[in-house]
């Protein structure tokens, strides 16, 4: 995706306490262009799928349970340096540690329930785009 474009989810938590306007929000207020966008229910096969590489990880059945627990909102962006810029725009996985004036700081309840996905690097960002999006999809 060559660093201007990552990949982003709203996830259950968020969706159903109302938040998915303002996330987009500040998401583009931010300076991110939406470049896809759907609204979709990850099956719990999936849910399995996208987060294969955590197989092995005691957490990994209860986050394929809350990830295909309700809709969700799988998007892709853009912007110079967009992995990064996302990083540090949803904070810290646990909001208790996100700086103030992050999505997570502001609309994640814990840990487990922290509102949104960011993708970690330009790789993950392309296999996550991939996954949710073709490349006519995207542009």
């Amino acid at each position: 995706m060559n660093g201007n474009l990552t990949f982003t989810m709203i996830k259950p938590d968020a969706m159903q306490r109302g938040f998915m306007s303002k996330i987009l929000d500040k998401i583009t207020d931010t300076g991110f262009k939406v470049k896809a966008m759907k609204l979709t229910k990850l099956s719990k096969e999936q849910a399995q799928q996208f987060y294969g590489v955590h197989k092995e990880r005691p957490f990994f059945n209860d986050l394929v349970e809350y990830m295909s627990s309700g809709p969700i909102v799988a998007a892709v962006l853009e912007k110079n340096n967009a992995v990064e810029d996302f990083r540090k725009l949803i904070g810290a996985t646990d909001p208790t540690k996100a700086d103030e004036g992050t999505i997570r700081k502001m609309y994640a309840e814990s840990i487990q329930y922290n509102a949104v996905h960011g993708s970690d690097s330009d790789e993950n960002a392309m296999i996550e785009g991939n996954f949710f999006f073709s490349a006519r999809e995207r542009f």
